[in-house]
């Protein structure tokens, strides 16, 4: 769990210094094999925490990914829709899903306050 990303309950990971934000490894590890990754915003729009960027679907279950930070989209990762897997093997780095100009996380936790609540759940 990185240390430098601000998280949110619904296991969505946030980059202060990059903007870029996306699904945490804790969460690809639930979903398992991820199949198909469907973007649902495009450069340009403003978002707000905690709604629909993406839909992902793997061999166990599908999810809905929101936005861990608002602010206005500059960018989003296409290649995920050919490599869905990136999810799985690199879910803090090449697994980016959308980078946002001006984000703010809102309340969302610091690396410790997550790694806690995902134990937590895992009782």
């Amino acid at each position: 769990t990185p240390v430098n990303l601000k998280y949110t309950k619904s296991d969505e990971w946030f980059d202060p210094a990059t903007g870029k934000m996306g699904l945490s490894d804790y969460a690809q590890g639930q979903l398992s094999d991820i199949v198909f990754v469907e973007l649902l915003v495009e450069a340009g729009d403003m978002i707000e925490v905690g709604k629909p960027i993406a839909s992902v679907e793997s061999v166990k279950a599908s999810a809905e990914i929101y936005a861990a930070a608002g602010g206005k989209v500059v960018e989003v990762n296409k290649a995920l829709s050919d490599k869905p897997e990136t999810l799985n093997t690199d879910a803090f780095g090449d697994g980016w899903m959308v980078k946002v100009e001006g984000g703010d996380a809102g309340d969302a936790m610091d690396a410790a306050a997550y790694e806690a609540y995902c134990a937590e759940r895992a009782h």
